[in-house]
């Protein structure tokens, strides 16, 4: 246990400088709130650097603390963690971690799900905690949408990331193509004069479930590589869904 009497000193810089969607060479991320961090001290794939946090956390989960491999443990309050920090915060804990390695195409599972350009880190929180609610653990994006394990994403999952692997891909259409030769079933969830209306598709023990842009949707040459198009019926006069409840929505349907 180190007590913080100096909330300048190097070794806390970390946790006012990875901010939002901030990574570090080394894989290395901040989470924060017990939830999160508790779930998170519950994966064996994550290596924890530090915990920074109150004496009253420390005492709350001592049991939980005393089964991990934690190098350090700052112990602070919550107005010098405010001071750490940068602002206000309504929580008494931090964790820096390093996020586990995204592994390769080959090595994602039977249920896929590929997001094409969604850019909200809160909309991809949101489909992690339902993939890891519906069992669906395999996640492909490209590199401009915020990584599971980006801050805020982290926080709206509630920490499921670590019960997900992710995959990053360079080209969706060759990703596309090559999950298909090796027998996945690609569907587009989309807003389609062709589309199959959700309750009548009928999936194989292999897919890949294809969540577009939150403005743009997926585009038509993206379409035109799918096996099937599919949609959630809606009311008339109602264009979407969120596409996080669309996720959620069509990989229940999936599953089911």
């Amino acid at each position: 246990m180190i007590y913080v009497e100096n909330v300048g000193v190097q070794e806390l810089e970390i946790y006012s400088s990875l901010r939002e969607s901030a990574f570090r060479d080394d894989g290395s991320f901040i989470a924060d709130s017990p939830k999160v961090v508790n779930l998170l001290l519950e994966s064996e794939n994550l290596e924890v650097k530090s915990i920074l946090a109150t004496k009253e956390y420390y005492e709350e989960f001592h049991e939980l603390l005393q089964t991990k491999q934690i190098a350090k443990k700052y112990v602070t309050t919550k107005e010098q963690m405010k001071q750490i920090v940068g602002h206000k915060i309504h929580h008494n804990c931090m964790m820096h971690a390093l996020r586990p390695q995204d592994v390769s195409l080959e090595e994602l599972g039977n249920e896929i799900l590929l997001l094409d350009g969604i850019t909200s880190a809160e909309n991809v929180g949101a489909i992690v905690r339902s993939c890891a609610a519906l069992g669906v653990n395999s996640l492909l994006i490209s590199k401009e949408t915020p990584h599971p394990f980006n801050r805020r994403a982290l926080r709206v999952s509630m920490g499921y990331a670590s019960m997900v692997q992710t995959s990053m891909h360079e080209d969706i259409k060759e990703s596309i193509v090559t999950l298909q030769k090796r027998g996945y079933r690609v569907y587009a969830a989309e807003v389609h004069p062709n589309a199959t209306p959700l309750r009548k598709a009928k999936t194989p023990e292999k897919w890949v479930l294809i969540m577009g842009h939150e403005g743009r949707g997926i585009a038509e040459d993206i379409l035109e590589l799918c096996d099937e198009v599919v949609t959630i019926e809606m009311q008339e006069g109602i264009k979407s869904f969120n596409v996080g409840i669309a996720a959620s929505l069509i990989m229940y349907q999936f599953k089911g």
